[in-house]
């Protein structure tokens, strides 16, 4: 795996605190809820491909189906646009009320 390139990234408070709390929420790291974040908006926006690579000797996964989800300003979703994921909180609560 090819080292991750490191900056200085400046956020306002509020923000950061907001995106803590989201990280805790999802029991990530804030570095790794930022990544995941930034890759999520860059997919959807075709600034990075949606195929993820697979571990080696592993059948490649298959692309996302239908078009993003955000097809920006002015413009609706086509129908086979998938919704995002939701987070990790959102699906333990969603299992202990079932």
């Amino acid at each position: 795996m090819a080292e991750s390139k490191r900056f200085l990234l400046r956020l306002d408070p509020p923000l950061f605190e907001a995106l803590r709390r989201w990280a805790d929420d999802d029991l990530r790291s804030i570095n790794a809820q930022i990544e995941y974040l930034l890759t999520d908006q860059a997919r959807r926006a075709g600034r990075l491909p949606h195929r993820r690579a697979a571990p080696d000797g592993a059948e490649p996964a298959a692309p996302d189906e239908g078009p993003p989800d955000d097809q920006g300003p002015g413009r609706e979703a086509g129908a086979g646009a998938t919704l995002p994921r939701p987070s990790t909180a959102a699906r333990r609560r969603a299992a202990s009320v079932s």
